[in-house]
């Protein structure tokens, strides 16, 4: 892949064997430099800039084709857990979420402390299999932050479906490696400072076909179509200048009137990284990071080590090795301790020596 390869010797060089991505991911070199620009101008222009909004909508459109939905489908904010405190908010009264055991807290507690709802759940194996007449919401991460497991989508999408279920899927930790289709489900959520690579405080909400079918560019209703936008303020309005005082009265059409005020700088980063994964490639960085999972995986068998199984994940979190986060931050090797689980991500801008730097670093089980 050498326009993987020269791409990401173009935007990285760490001064570290960073294989923390999982945690945090690296900023590009394109998006440093757009940010020092920002800062530069908001000495002159203020924190928001000269053009406000026109960064956060490139990234909208850049995060739209990398989710294969259309861009009026996607809002912009600023963490998971809003946007899942808004999806709660929209349930009705004793309504059932199922979740699967140990997701992410910012996926699931905004659910947990709503009033009236009822949270269940399952093994993220069995998650297909528990969804029963009376499940209102299936709520779940494609991949798991703690240990890199990939949920069964399809199966669960179908099983949702089948039970008439809404489906809401984290893809924090899919995003920018793993293929997806956002439209394929009634809301995903992303925060994009992981595998997207942009810098934190950007966040994005998709609306799958069947919620809010009938927007319009003539929409004008708090809900036509879709969900109360239960926290919109000035920038849900069609034209934010007019929205700023009293009630919103015109709601922007499609998913911008779910908008949260963004994070100006945030969102300048987030276009210049977005552009970087569409230039290599979703289906390229899936391979190029699969290929390192599996380097990292048989190495670790060779160590006498068994990592959680998480076939076709770019996460490997492996027991009995925390003891060896010392020696690995001495080396500079950035990596993340979970729950007693060493946890590795590889991502494109990793090789295979990082793989082997990090392999030469682990004790043998005796």
């Amino acid at each position: 892949m050498p326009e993987l390869r020269s791409l990401a010797a173009a935007e990285f060089a760490p001064r570290t064997t960073y294989l923390n991505t999982a945690s945090s991911g690296l900023l590009p070199a394109r998006s440093a430099a757009a940010l020092r620009e920002a800062i530069e101008e908001s000495l002159s222009y203020g924190a928001m800039g000269l053009d406000y909004f026109g960064p956060a909508w490139g990234a909208r459109a850049a995060f739209a084709r990398l989710l294969r939905v259309g861009p009026e489908r996607v809002a912009i904010g600023n963490s998971v857990a809003v946007a899942s405190a808004l999806i709660a908010g929209t349930l009705p009264a004793e309504a059932e979420v199922l979740v699967p055991e140990g997701d992410f807290s910012s996926l699931v507690n905004p659910f947990a402390v709503r009033p009236g709802i009822k949270l269940r759940t399952a093994p993220l194996a069995e998650l297909a299999e528990a969804v029963r007449p009376g499940t209102a919401l299936v709520a779940f991460s494609a991949v798991q932050a703690l240990d890199g497991r990939v949920a069964d989508l399809e199966a669960i999408r179908a099983a949702a479906r089948a039970h008439g279920a809404r489906t809401y899927v984290d893809a924090t930790q899919a995003a920018g490696w793993l293929p997806l289709d956002a439209g394929r489900f009634d809301y995903l959520v992303c925060a994009a400072f992981k595998w997207l690579l942009c810098p934190r405080g950007t966040t994005f909400l998709a609306f799958g076909e069947e919620v809010g079918a009938g927007w319009s560019d003539h929409d004008e209703g708090a809900s036509a179509g879709g969900p109360v936008p239960l926290h919109a303020g000035w920038v849900a309005g069609a034209d934010p200048g007019e929205s700023n005082y009293g009630p919103v009265t015109t709601f922007a059409p499609g998913a911008r009137r779910y908008d949260e005020p963004h994070a100006h700088y945030a969102y300048i980063g987030a276009e210049r990284s977005l552009s970087l994964v569409e230039e290599v490639g979703v289906a390229a960085i899936h391979a190029h990071d699969l290929a390192l999972a599996d380097r990292y995986r048989a190495g670790l068998a060779e160590l006498g080590h068994r990592p959680v199984p998480a076939p076709g994940s770019a996460i490997v979190s492996t027991p009995g090795l925390t003891d060896a986060e010392e020696r690995l931050s001495r080396a500079g090797v950035r990596i993340s301790i979970r729950s007693g689980l060493l946890r590795a991500a590889f991502h494109f801008h990793n090789s295979a020596a990082d793989v082997d730097r990090l392999l030469e670093l682990l004790p043998a089980v005796r």
